[in-house]
């Protein structure tokens, strides 16, 4: 059935599998697989140029009813943080005598006078950190956007100016 298909026709499905994920274009994948490839995961990639993986999955979830499950969250780099809590703990008594609250108290951000940089030296130094973990020190990039996620702003500490008389 395959063979009817006109290059068009092709196209405009593969379009629409595109514009789907996960789930949901497997799903598709496995309709057009059984409608126009006899269920045949190997027709389908070479007709519409899926991944056959894809459309055995999309056809055994179509066949039991039950979906799988997609671990996306589980991709991709972990936080420095996550990986060597300890040097979180050593950024955390580095920074805090450091840091002060917002004059006005908007926020519940911490200002710092400390940089990024003088937070690596220091973490490089420091005496609780084992080898292995100076060897897991970022840079100071990274140590910045560490700051940036536990609350502290790298920016000057505001003096508590008064208001004035208008």
């Amino acid at each position: 059935m395959a063979g009817s298909l006109t290059d068009d026709v092709i196209e405009t499905i593969r379009d629409a599998a595109k514009r789907l994920s996960g789930w949901r274009r497997r799903e598709f994948q496995a309709e057009m697989a059984v409608k126009y490839c006899d269920r045949s995961a190997r027709k389908a990639e070479s007709v519409f140029g899926w991944r056959r993986d894809n459309v055995r999955t999309g056809l055994k979830e179509r066949e039991t009813g039950i979906r799988c499950v997609d671990n996306a969250a589980a991709r991709g780099r972990k936080k420095t943080e996550d990986k060597t809590p300890r040097i979180a703990q050593v950024i955390t008594q580095i920074v805090e005598p450091h840091a002060q609250a917002d004059p006005k108290f908007q926020s519940a951000e911490a200002y710092t006078r400390i940089t990024a940089s003088r937070v690596r030296k220091e973490l490089l130094e420091h005496p609780d950190l084992s080898e292995e973990d100076r060897q897991n020190i970022p840079t100071r990039q990274t140590v910045g956007e560490i700051l940036n996620r536990m609350g502290y702003r790298l920016r000057r500490v505001q003096k508590a100016r008064p208001q004035k008389n208008s």
